[in-house]
C-alpha cells in the first residue's frame, strides 16, 4: 500500500506539472470536447480524421501540439484516478490494523470531482472559476496523498518537542494562507493576468488609481473565456492582490519558521523550519523571475511545482505538530 501511495504521489506531481504546462501553453482547449479529442480517443493523425475534426469543430482550428499537450495531461490524470481507485478498494476490502480508511475514500471522491471539473473546464470553455477550482482540486489531491503516505509511515515525533504543540494552530493558519495564495495565483493564471504588471515591486505608475476589486473578482458572461474577458484594470488588480498575498505569505511563514526553529529541541523540526524557508525563498525568486523575464514557460511551470512543494512542507509540519508523541 505504501509503495502504491508513493507511486500515486509521484504521478500526482507530474499531473500538476502537466496541468500547469497545458494551461501556460494555451492548450486548455487543445481538444474542444471531452473525454476524447475532436471525436476520437486520441489526437487525430490521419488527414481524413483531421479534416473530419475541422468540420466537426469549425470554431476551433486543429493544432496538433496543443491537442497533444491536453491529451497527455488527461492520460496521466486518468492513470492517477485508477491508482487512487485501487488504493480505495484495497483500503475498503483488504482491511488491516492501522491502515487508514476514511482518507482513501475521501481521495476517491476528490479525484472523481476533479474529473468532473476537468470536463467542465472544456465544456464551459475555460471559465475562470472552474479552471481555478481544477487547480485547487489538483493541489488538494496531492496534499491528501502526501498525508496518506505520512499516515502509512512509522515514525515518532521526539518527545522533547511536545512543547511545540501550542504552535500547531499557527501551522494550520500558515497552510491556509498558502492555500489562499495558490487560489489567488490560480485566479491570475485563469484570467491571463500574469503579465498585467511588468514592473517591481508592485506595478506600473498610477496602479492605485486603477484598482477595481469588484470587477477583478467577478465572473463575466462569455461564450469562450480563452485569453480572458476582464479589462486591464481588473487584471492588474488581480495581479496586485497576488503580489501583496505573496508578501503576507512570506512574512508569516518566515516568522513561523523562526519560531519553530527557536523552540525546537530535535533535528526534525529544525530541518522542517529550514526546509520551509528554503522552499519559500525559491518560490519568491521564481515569482520575481516570472515578472522580470516575462513569464518564461519553465519558470512558470516551476512556480506551480514549488508552490505545491511549499504546501506539502506545511502538510508535513502540521502532521508532525499534531501527531501524538
Amino acid at each position: 500500500m505504501k509503495k502504491l501511495v508513493l507511486a500515486s504521489l509521484i504521478l500526482a506531481v507530474l499531473v500538476v506539472a502537466l496541468g500547469a504546462y497545458t494551461r501556460l501553453t494555451d492548450a486548455g482547449l487543445g481538444c474542444p470536447d471531452w473525454p476524447g479529442c475532436y471525436g476520437f480517443l486520441s489526437v487525430p493523425k490521419q488527414e481524413a480524421h483531421i479534416e473530419q475534426a475541422v468540420q466537426a469543430f469549425p470554431e476551433r482550428p486543429f493544432e496538433a501540439h496543443k491537442a497533444w499537450n491536453e491529451m497527455i495531461h488527461r492520460y496521466f490524470a486518468g492513470a492517477l484516478g485508477l491508482f487512487i481507485l485501487v488504493i480505495a478498494l484495497l483500503s475498503l476490502f483488504n482491511r488491516q490494523p492501522n491502515r487508514p480508511l476514511k482518507l482513501p475514500l475521501v481521495l476517491l471522491c476528490l479525484v472523481v470531482f476533479q474529473g468532473v471539473l476537468g470536463m467542465w473546464t472544456v465544456t464551459m470553455k475555460l471559465q475562470p472559476i472552474v479552471v481555478m477550482g481544477h487547480l485547487l482540486g489538483g493541489f488538494t489531491v496531492l496534499s491528501c496523498l502526501f498525508l496518506l503516505y505520512l499516515r502509512l509511515t512509522n515514525y515518532r515525533i521526539p518527545g522533547g518537542d511536545a512543547g511545540l504543540r501550542p504552535l500547531a494552530r499557527y501551522g494550520v493558519l500558515g497552510m491556509l494562507i498558502v492555500f489562499a495564495q495558490i487560489a489567488f495565483g490560480g485566479w491570475v493564471s485563469a484570467n491571463y493576468a500574469a503579465l498585467a504588471c511588468t514592473q517591481l515591486p508592485v506595478c506600473e505608475a498610477g496602479w492605485m488609481e486603477k484598482l477595481d476589486f469588484a470587477g477583478a473578482f467577478s465572473i463575466g458572461e462569455a461564450h469562450d473565456y480563452e485569453f480572458g474577458t476582464h479589462s486591464y484594470a481588473e487584471r492588474m488588480t488581480m495581479h496586485v492582490v497576488h503580489r501583496f498575498g505573496a508578501l503576507i505569505t512570506f512574512i508569516y511563514l518566515c516568522w513561523l519558521a523562526i519560531k519553530l526553529y527557536a523552540r525546537a529541541s530535535s533535528s526534525l523540526f529544525k530541518q522542517l523550519s529550514i526546509t520551509l524557508v528554503l522552499v519559500l525563498g525559491l518560490q519568491v525568486a521564481l515569482g520575481i523571475s516570472n515578472v522580470v523575464f516575462s513569464l518564461p514557460l519553465w519558470v512558470a511551470v516551476a512556480h506551480n511545482i514549488v508552490g505545491a512543494s511549499l504546501l506539502l512542507v506545511l502538510v508535513m509540519l502540521n502532521y508532525s505538530l499534531y501527531r501524538k508523541t
